[in-house]
């Protein structure tokens, strides 16, 4: 794993464009069409109106709107989801001429009316009120589970509600393709037309596999290009809103420049990260991966995509660049999206048979086999000759939402563990095709990643076997006399020393380099052992890791203890026990450590067991006030600290007789 993380640190390469000389170049008539692909999969978990904040952003481009498409993807096939963007749509025609009429620059409503020192019109109390009317009743409408008959308006609207039959679930429904805003049709409250927006939910059968949101993405792509086949795809988050309006643009100044390599395929913009508390207690930024890492492999031959803010040539996920015959792919769309001939066409290429006996999820749109389409995509991507870039502006471009619980943020990377397992130890594995098929260099830049799990083994083995050791009076370290010692302490104070140097210069605080070394020995302990294990029982088929999404949902008590820099545990999860049993093995062997050293008058031999399990007293701390003496609704339940408690007996018992 440190060779692997050397590759990152050979050729880092920063970029910068200017947007203001793109219009000397290229003519906003010859811009070329956008489709923006939002995806959502539970309106309980992901917030329909964080879904909406999205989407509004990005209508409100600075691009023309004859050109820019956005559909959403929502794989819960909830009719709650759907009538939030209907009241998107009639949002949209007051919010987007309000945008451009007075140059806003933060064009998610949520972040522009939230804001703490926000920018005044005349209009504005106006619109403010507007949004709040919508937010209120969508959200009654997700809280009640039901939809009124009073919001209904339209005519159109309760038509297209009216597919949720008794028998329609979020497993089993046929697919649901809804035109909401057509550009040349719909005119905003200033008489100009608005991009165009679409409803889609895939087809899902329960004998039919799920594709999780590679499949998702897959079906966005076929009904685009039913409908508008724009040559430029942007992939966002449900929660990651546009920051910037002239985002489109920066995209543009690489994908249109004629100076650039033929091979480009994406443009990556970094997850930047709102709300996260001052000292990042879970290190949700992921600062050395945005601030390192990309850069680094930006100049090979290009960063990962992440998920989320990757500007792609539609081309990309037809075939590799020396193929031609696709390039027909980018051909527009000349008929009316609610035309019944392209919706009749929208509605078969979403259905979940269409892929049978096709290259689709294997040489065709985002690749299947693995939880985390996004690196395993991009990565085969890379194989077949296909390049990225990484573009970093000052003000980011857009912004998400990180987990501000514990549950949550350990979840969360345990099922990319999972997937990267995946990649890992597929047959297109970075180690062995990706770095005969890209680049030596590329290839450990994306072996590190799908490799991150067996980070378990050393962190686990660290955190119990010396500490164990020490309770048995047992050495297993040099002397501090002995010359071999020091190996430890520079090994020891040069990763940490990189770490932290690294940290520091890219503009991050001691405080927050403290807490995301924590939370990366916290992952180490918990995440990615449970998803080393997970990989294990799934390859012996045993067991099935599905994709659980993230919850979007926050609680005002729980938000409130996040601000404070407090560590949320709240429910009893078996994530936990790792965790929690070490830090009481750590405790006990750091005092039965002082007391064996009071009792000899020397800690030579076992100073370094002494040190480890002092550092793991200090990074632990959080959890023992979760133990001991919180009362929140956010400490550790009684039954993980009893249950630890009986594993931390069991391993002193058993290791008595090891040692």
């Amino acid at each position: 794993m440190w060779v692997t993380a050397q590759a990152f640190r050979m050729y880092p390469t920063d970029r910068q464009v200017f947007v203001e000389h793109l219009e000397q170049y290229v003519k906003e008539s010859d811009y070329p069409g956008l489709d923006v692909f939002i995806c959502t999969a539970d309106p309980y978990k992901e917030p329909p109106m964080s879904v909406v904040n999205t989407a509004l952003s990005v209508m409100a481009y600075d691009y023309p709107t004859e050109k820019l498409s956005v559909y959403v993807s929502d794989d819960g096939g909830s009719k709650l989801t759907l009538f939030a963007f209907m009241e998107a749509a009639r949002f949209a025609a007051h919010w987007l001429p309000y945008c451009r009429k007075n140059k806003v620059v933060e064009r998610c409503p949520k972040a522009h009316f939230g804001s703490s020192n926000p920018s005044r019109f005349p209009e504005t109390d106006q619109i403010k009120m507007m949004y709040e009317s919508m937010r209120v009743r969508v959200e009654n409408v997700v809280k009640r589970g039901s939809i009124s008959h009073d919001y209904i308006t339209k005519e159109g609207e309760s038509e297209a509600l009216s597919r949720w039959t008794d028998g329609f679930t979020p497993q089993n429904h046929p697919p649901v393709v809804q035109v909401l805003l057509e550009h040349g049709k719909d005119k905003d409250v200033t008489g100009h037309g608005m991009p165009n927006l679409v409803y889609i939910s895939r087809e899902k059968s329960t004998d039919s596999p799920h594709r999780f949101k590679a499949g998702a993405l897959n079906v966005l792509l076929r009904v685009s290009a039913t409908m508008t086949n724009a040559p430029v795809i942007l992939t966002l988050d449900s929660d990651m809103y546009s920051n910037d309006p002239q985002t489109p643009l920066r995209a543009l100044c690489y994908l249109l420049d004629p100076s650039m390599d033929p091979k480009l395929g994406y443009v990556q913009f970094p997850q930047v990260f709102h709300g996260i508390n001052k000292n990042d207690i879970y290190g949700g930024e992921l600062s050395h991966v945005f601030e390192v890492h990309m850069p680094g492999m930006d100049g090979l031959a290009g960063p990962i995509h992440v998920g989320s803010g990757g500007f792609f040539r539609r081309r990309v996920f037809y075939g590799c660049p020396s193929e031609t015959l696709e390039m027909n792919r980018d051909r527009q769309v000349s008929h009316s999206i609610k035309s019944r001939e392209v919706l009749a066409m929208a509605h078969h290429v979403a259905g979940c048979k269409y892929e049978n006996q096709t290259e689709w999820g294997r040489k065709m749109g985002f690749r299947y086999g693995s939880l985390v389409e996004d690196l395993y995509t991009s990565c085969l991507l890379q194989c077949e000759g296909w390049k990225s870039i990484y573009c970093n502006p000052k003000r980011p471009a857009f912004l998400g939402e990180s987990p501000i619980n514990l549950h949550d943020f350990l979840n969360q990377t345990m099922r990319w563990s999972v997937g990267l397992l995946e990649v890992a130890f597929s047959r297109y594995s970075p180690i062995t095709f990706g770095v005969q098929s890209i680049s030596l260099l590329s290839g450990l830049c994306f072996a590190h990643y799908t490799f991150w799990a067996i980070w378990a083994i050393p962190v686990t083995i660290y955190a119990f076997l010396p500490q164990l050791a020490l309770l048995n009076s047992a050495s297993i370290f040099p002397k501090i006399s002995d010359p071999w010692c020091w190996l430890y302490v520079v090994l020891f104070l040069g990763a940490y020393g990189q770490d932290y140097l690294e940290f520091v210069l890219s503009g991050g605080p001691t405080q927050r380099w403290w807490n995301h070394q924590r939370a990366w020995m916290m992952r180490g302990l918990s995440s990615f052992t449970f998803g080393l294990v997970e990989y294990l029982l799934k390859y012996v088929g045993i067991s099935t890791f599905g994709f659980n999404v993230t919850s979007k949902v926050v609680e005002e008590e729980q938000s409130k203890r996040y601000k404070q820099g407090i560590f949320e545990f709240g429910v009893p999860s078996p994530v936990f026990l790792p965790l929690t049993t070490a830090a009481i093995i750590n405790l006990v062997a750091f005092l039965s450590g002082i007391a064996q050293a009071g009792r000899q008058r020397s800690i030579e031999d076992v100073f370094l067991q002494l040190f480890l399990a002092g550092f793991a007293v200090v990074n632990c701390w959080p959890v023992y006030e979760a133990m001991a003496w919180r009362r929140d609704q956010g400490k550790l339940p009684l039954k993980i600290t009893v249950i630890s408690v009986v594993l931390a007996w069991a391993l002193y018992s058993t290791s008595s007789m090891a040692f």
